[in-house]
């Protein structure tokens, strides 16, 4: 799958007291304004067009936007993040998805997704199940997923925050795993490239258009990337990192 086009939004200064789970203390808010451009950049190098949403002050972790919707060449689903302090934030993404989407569908309660949860390999989707994505909520997206023409199946967690914390597809066949997620038998026929426990945080990369990117200052995986034969493009992410955020999570592609 090639990816035309990444939505992305500006963090805003109150994203220092972001939801966080991490031990690593507040981020410095210009840092990750640096970081967050360099990000950006990276995409549009990657020959995406990429929508800079402004700053919204009411929502801090709204920088985190792939949690608000999954999108598909087939249309878009709109979650029902996990954490309340969040739900609100799909309804600006919703207004800017109706420019790119005809097809719009809604998770509804008492489920609950982050789209961090889900994972596409071609046209199957894996779903975490997790603290913020619920039974409810999976079997919603399933149906929805089947509607559409895709497949589905659920992955309960024990100790991830979501599903791509841990794992992410890079093609041909191709995981990046970590943690739990090493040697599961729902991955049983992968080809992995197994990522230790030092370097776990490197295990949400990304491959978008040929190119592998990944967190910044992990050689040992950085080495097995470079293997596959991809170009590797690193990315400074340690402010997000402060708020369990990696390199999915700041961008809705497609």
């Amino acid at each position: 799958m090639r990816f035309i086009l990444a939505i992305v939004r500006t963090p805003c200064p109150e994203m220092v007291d972001g939801l966080t789970t991490a031990d690593l203390g507040k981020p410095e808010y210009e840092k990750a304004l640096r970081q967050h451009a360099r990000y950006v950049q990276v995409l549009e190098n990657l020959d995406l067009e990429v929508v800079v949403l402004p700053p919204d002050k009411k929502f801090p972790d709204s920088i985190f936007v792939e949690d608000t919707a999954l999108l598909t060449p087939k249309g878009a689903v709109i979650t029902r993040p996990g954490a309340p302090s969040r739900r609100g934030e799909t309804a600006a993404i919703r207004k800017t998805l109706t420019t790119y989407f005809e097809n719009i569908r809604n998770i509804k309660a008492p489920g609950t997704v982050d789209a961090g949860d889900i994972m596409q390999v071609e046209s199957h989707f894996y779903i975490g199940l997790s603290e913020r994505t619920n039974h409810s909520g999976a079997q919603q997206m399933i149906k929805t997923l089947d509607e559409l023409g895709y497949s589905a199946s659920t992955i309960p967690l024990k100790s991830m925050l979501h599903l791509k914390s841990g794992a992410a597809y890079l093609g041909n066949n191709l995981l990046a795993v970590a943690g739990e997620l090493i040697d599961h038998p729902e991955f049983a026929h992968f080809e992995q490239i197994k990522i230790t426990a030092e370097e776990s945080y490197a295990a949400n990369c990304l491959s978008i258009n040929g190119s592998i990117l990944m967190p910044a200052g992990y050689s040992v995986t950085r080495a097995a990337f470079q293997k596959t034969g991809h170009p590797v493009i690193e990315i400074d992410l340690s402010e997000f990192r402060k708020l369990d955020g990696g390199l999915s999570c700041l961008s809705l592609r497609f």
